[in-house]
């Protein structure tokens, strides 16, 4: 009875200490990561990738604007007096462009720290 307690705790001591495996599908993102990473990291592709996400942010601010005028009045009047609407598309125009640019990079992060997290995890599998 002492020998299998000995022999379970080998065995789990063991697994605890294993190195943990590659799978085929960390390989591939490893792969196409290295092949991709320095173009998804540029600005302007972060910004054209990026765009849709900033217009479905941007858009509802326009969407409350201008539907404003119809259920609040006040508001409606002040916006007529004292809104130029060049710099309200130029502001719908910026709030785009950074949402779309943030998101990319977020994006771009998360993969970059998975990538890393695997090559590190491959270095310790290596003899």
């Amino acid at each position: 009875m002492h020998q299998e307690a000995v022999d379970v705790i080998n065995s789990n001591v063991q697994s605890l200490t294993s190195r943990p495996m590659v799978t085929e599908d960390e390989k591939k993102f490893i792969e196409y990561w290295e092949t991709n990473r320095e173009h998804q990291s540029k600005f302007m592709t972060q910004l054209i990738s990026g765009i849709p996400v900033g217009i479905f942010f941007s858009v509802p601010v326009l969407i409350i604007l201008y539907t404003g005028r119809f259920w609040y009045k006040r508001a409606d009047m002040l916006i007529n007096t004292q809104l130029n609407p060049l710099l309200m598309g130029i502001a719908i125009f910026i709030i785009a462009v950074f949402v779309a640019v943030f998101y990319k990079r977020h994006q771009w992060e998360m993969k970059e720290q998975q990538y890393l997290e695997f090559k590190n995890k491959e270095k310790r599998q290596a003899p």
